[in-house]
Parts: structure tokens; C-alpha cells; sequence
């Protein structure tokens, strides 16, 4: 008789870390030592997120998250309907991320799926458990910080009870998260709905945008990680207020509908219509074999980058994808003109893994982030 596994680590950006455990940039150069100086918050959910934590610890960087609490499906969402919790489920997925050992048995049993549990995690059991023992989400998430050792804080965006509500490009109206992600057609605008009509920012969140050095968004789902952060009242103030930089990584691909067949440009004008007009600084584009900005045109809208590693363009590329039925996340030189038009500075790399051609490979993504980093320093010289 075949019984199933009792236990299933989930897999969440699992295999990634360990690249970037095996040897710090830092150690490998000394005089790069400036950025730990520096303070860095990402903002997202918790598929995309930890990749950027990850890579900004690596790099030396005093980091936080804060993470959207919209989150209404699988584990979080059964726990939220049924034990009227906060959504564990994104806190959860970055708390492990900011774990200083990921080989501790408890970072490794936290981020277990247990099957005689209804396949509920470890982690979101205890982050549900410990906020009623405490009365308090924020302090559960700081006893979780605690047994994990982390490197950083994660802090929700609010502590109300949020739901999502999308509009899609054709008309419809999708309720909830896990519907919205799996839309048939690329979302439009999105919002965030509270019984009591009542959304209130978690002001220590608040307190870490404002004193970032560089805030970063994604990568990640766009419309359902890194947008409704952006809906809670306060958020978007205090990335005008902060004097950090502004960093949108955009993901490689579209591996769920909200953002079907959406462009870059389109992500970047997403972003700038909930709220980020005129505040996005840098955004950060894959490519798998992207054109050497010295050898076209569009070398005039490459902005500060000076390095012989800098690209411009990326090349046709739209079978790549297909065997794996999603679509790369694509930009011309007409959309690149028109981000830049708009302010920010597209930086284009050669970012996917191969053996995962969906996700960041870490360490192409971490020389991306220490490129951005140096643009960073010679703003403020």
C-alpha cells in the first residue's frame, strides 16, 4: 500500500537560496563594502519577495518586507475563513526568507505541508496560533522572527482583514485573490474591500519605507502581491516621503492570467495608475540575449549605466516559453522609450535561471541589484 509523504517542504524559492549562501559578494570584494550601510525594504507577497530579500542580505543590506495581506487562498485562505485569522501565508513565505540558516530544522519544519493537516503549513499554523495566544499578529510575527533567527523584519501592510476585488480588461468583476491571479484576461485596476470599510496601514511598515535607502517592488505577481500593499492609505505617501530609490523588478514571465500578454510598458503604466506616478526610479527588465547598448540606437535612453555588462534591448524571444505554456513578459524599443519618458531608468539583463526559465536566477539578479545600488550611491554624491 502507497501512503503519501506526511511531510512536503514547500518549495519557495527553497532551491534558489542556497546559490547565494555559498559566498557573499562582499566577501568576494571587500570594497563593496558600502552597501551595508545602507537599509532596504521590499515590498510584494511571498512568492517573488523572498528572492529580493535574499539577494539583498547577501549584498550586506539591512532589509525588511512588507507584505500584502490579501492573500485568500490554499492554507491561508482556509485558516483565514474558518479561524477568522490574519493571512498567514505571504508573512509566512518571507519570514523564512529572512531565516539566517536555512538548513535549522526548525526553518526546514516551518516551512513544511503537512498532509494530515489538510496539507496546511507548519509556519501559517503557527503564525495562526500564536496571533490567538497573543491576542496580536504583529507580536506572533515577532516570536516567529525570534525561533528563526532572522535577518530582518516582515511586516504586514495592514492588520485589517482585506480582500481583493479586480477589474478585468474586458469588464468582468473577480472577488477575491486566488480568483483574480487566475483570470482568464489581464487584470485592469484592483482594490481592496474590509467588512467595515475601514483599512488602516500598519504604521511600522510605514516607518521602514520611509527609512529605505532603496525600496523594492517584486518580483512578483503584480496585480495581486505588489499593488495592494500600494492600496493601503499611507503607503504610497511614505515612498514620496522616503528619500531611498525606487526599484520595480519585473518578472520574467506570465505564469498566471492577471498580467496576461501584458508588456512591461504595461506593468510600469500599471503601477503608475494605482498610485506610483513619478516615483518608480529604475526598473529592472530580463532579456535573455539582450543587444549591446553601443551597438544601437537606443543607447541614448540607457540613463548612468557605464559598465561593459549593461544592456539595452532584449532579442525576439517569444518561443521560449512555449513548452512551459507561459509567455516571456515582453518590451520594444518603442516601450522602453516610453518608460523612460516617464522617469524611471530601464535596466535589461539576462536574469532567468535555466533550469527554471520563470525565476530570477539569484546570482545574476544579485550583480543586477549591486548595479542598482552604485546608481544609487552616485545620485546622492
Amino acid at each position: 500500500m502507497k501512503f503519501e509523504r506526511p511531510f512536503k517542504v514547500d518549495p519557495s524559492s527553497t532551491s534558489a537560496f542556497s546559490a547565494l549562501e555559498s559566498s557573499l559578494l562582499l566577501d568576494e570584494d571587500p570594497g563593496l563594502g558600502f552597501a551595508s550601510g545602507m537599509r532596504a525594504v521590499v515590498i510584494g507577497g511571498g512568492t517573488g519577495a523572498p528572492m529580493s530579500i535574499r539577494t539583498l542580505l547577501s549584498l550586506g543590506l539591512q532589509t525588511s518586507a512588507v507584505v500584502a495581506m490579501a492573500d485568500d487562498g490554499g492554507s491561508t485562505g482556509a485558516l483565514r475563513e474558518e479561524a477568522n485569522v490574519t493571512a498567514p501565508g505571504d508573512i509566512r513565505k518571507c519570514l523564512v526568507a529572512f531565516a539566517r540558516n536555512q538548513q535549522d530544522p526548525f526553518v526546514r519544519a516551518f516551512k513544511y505541508r503537512i498532509a494530515v493537516a489538510r496539507d496546511h503549513t507548519l509556519g501559517n499554523l503557527m503564525l495562526a496560533a500564536l496571533e490567538d495566544a497573543c491576542e496580536s499578529f504583529p507580536e506572533a510575527i515577532g516570536i516567529c522572527e525570534r525561533m528563526l533567527d532572522a535577518q530582518g523584519h516582515v511586516y504586514p501592510s495592514t492588520l485589517d482583514h482585506v480582500t481583493l476585488r479586480a477589474r478585468t480588461r474586458d469588464g468582468r468583476i473577480l472577488d477575491g485573490q486566488a480568483v483574480a491571479c487566475k483570470s482568464k484576461t489581464a487584470l485592469e485596476k484592483v482594490q481592496l474591500v474590509s467588512e467595515e470599510n475601514l483599512i488602516r496601514p500598519y504604521e511600522p511598515a510605514l516607518d521602514a519605507i520611509r527609512e529605505a535607502d532603496l525600496i523594492v517592488l517584486g518580483p512578483g505577481s503584480l496585480f495581486t502581491s505588489i499593488i495592494p500593499n500600494l492600496l493601503v492609505p499611507g503607503v504610497v505617501d511614505a515612498i514620496r516621503q522616503s528619500r531611498g530609490r525606487v526599484l520595480f523588478v519585473c518578472s520574467l514571465a506570465d505564469v498566471q492570467g492577471e498580467t496576461w500578454g501584458l508588456t512591461v510598458r504595461e506593468h510600469v503604466e500599471a503601477l503608475v495608475s494605482h498610485g506610483l506616478e513619478g516615483l518608480i526610479d529604475f526598473v529592472l527588465v530580463h532579456a535573455e540575449d539582450p543587444v549591446r547598448a553601443d551597438r544601437s540606437p537606443s543607447e541614448r535612453l540607457i540613463r548612468g549605466l557605464d559598465t561593459p555588462d549593461e544592456f539595452a534591448l532584449p532579442a525576439n524571444e517569444e518561443g521560449l516559453m512555449r513548452a512551459a505554456k507561459t509567455r516571456l513578459v515582453m518590451m520594444s524599443y518603442d516601450d522602453m522609450a516610453a518608460i523612460q519618458a516617464l522617469g524611471p531608468v530601464v535596466i535589461v539583463r539576462n536574469l532567468a535561471d535555466p533550469d527554471r526559465p520563470t525565476w530570477h536566477a539569484p546570482r545574476a539578479l544579485r550583480e543586477a541589484f549591486l548595479g542598482v545600488l552604485k546608481l544609487c550611491r552616485s545620485r546622492q554624491r
